[in-house]
């Protein structure tokens, strides 16, 4: 079997209009600006409003764009791999829906479930197909209405999260750019520490359970926080390391954004600049799935062809991982 490199051809992202700033929260929370900025980075996170509105929704935005940026056909797309924990429902996957609504008619999809790690697992997995030669044109979406899930009393989440949508196309290539190494790593022990309790196959959504808002996201932030800084900082070493590298050969890191100190601390860690580092959780909060698309959507104009680039992220359960990639152009 002929093998292949998977480049990153293109990326996209979009975020809806409505702004929840701090000032607002301030209103509805024990809460003020300045506690939310100086723990976690966060100024103002966006929210997909509207009835009957899902993550589909803004995965549409995204990838439509995607399609029309980089020259794609509807036809040429043969599989969509959609990383999210906010589907639109149960089932069927968010990514058969996508593809439905988008008429991607050659294309098969699934939903893969990671948490806030959801895209570089995404990247990991849509990487295959194309190296192998199974298929030659991959969408990667990370997409998350947060909002869905969050309850907008508890003052320990709803600072935190936001709504929006990213997405990349791979394809094959001869070159020696594309996709490089991955380091994915999972401890399930940390499912105590950042959940939703019901919902799943344990625990049916209940008036009780409503009651008790355990359909809402539950989270323990120290040890998260904890866990989130050594996760990715190993992460990152390791995959330089199987690879002969080290941090001076790496042009980019693009981290999760779940909080600004824990991005400071990921760098601290590996002694490397902060100005290397792309940071927008100001403009979003954490968008779980989205994060890692909608920098790399941001920082697009600043990578140059042969760039090493890591890709990393922590998430609930606990997942993390980093992935290495040569940028292709």
């Amino acid at each position: 079997m002929e093998m292949f490199n998977a480049k990153v051809t293109g990326v996209q992202g979009w975020v809806p209009d409505y702004v929840l700033t701090n000032q607002e929260l301030e209103t509805m929370v024990d809460t003020t600006d300045e506690w939310i900025l100086s723990r976690t980075g966060i100024v103002e996170r966006r929210l997909l409003k509207g009835e009957g509105k899902g993550t589909s929704d803004m995965a549409v935005e995204a990838v439509s764009r995607l399609l029309e940026k980089t020259g794609t056909s509807k036809e040429e797309v043969d599989l969509v791999v959609f990383a999210t924990v906010t589907p639109d429902m149960v089932m069927p996957d968010t990514a058969n829906t996508l593809c439905d609504k988008l008429g991607l008619k050659n294309a098969f999809g699934f939903d893969l479930k990671a948490a806030c790690s959801g895209f570089i697992y995404a990247v990991t997995t849509a990487s295959q197909f194309v190296k192998t030669g199974m298929y030659k044109k991959v969408v990667v979406v990370g997409a998350d209405k947060m909002s869905s899930i969050i309850d907008y009393e508890d003052r320990a989440t709803c600072i935190i999260f936001g709504d929006g949508a990213g997405a990349i196309l791979l394809e094959p290539t001869k070159e020696e750019t594309g996709f490089v190494d991955a380091v994915l790593k999972g401890d399930g022990s940390g499912r105590q520490y950042l959940y939703i309790k019901a919902g799943g196959s344990k625990m049916e959504i209940t008036p009780e359970a409503i009651a008790n808002k355990d359909h809402k996201v539950f989270q323990d932030g120290r040890p998260v926080f904890k866990a989130a800084v050594k996760g990715m900082a190993n992460a990152i070493k390791e995959v330089l390391a199987k690879n002969g590298l080290t941090k001076d050969d790496v042009s980019w890191i693009i981290p999760h954004q779940a909080n600004k100190r824990i991005i400071s601390s990921v760098a601290q860690q590996l002694d490397f600049p902060m100005e290397k580092v792309t940071v927008n959780i100001h403009k979003y909060g954490n968008t779980t799935a989205a994060t890692i698309p909608l920098c790399m959507w941001e920082w697009e104009p600043k990578f140059k062809k042969g760039d090493y680039i890591i890709l990393t992220a922590f998430g609930g359960g606990f997942t993390c991982g980093a992935v290495l990639l040569k940028w292709g152009y």
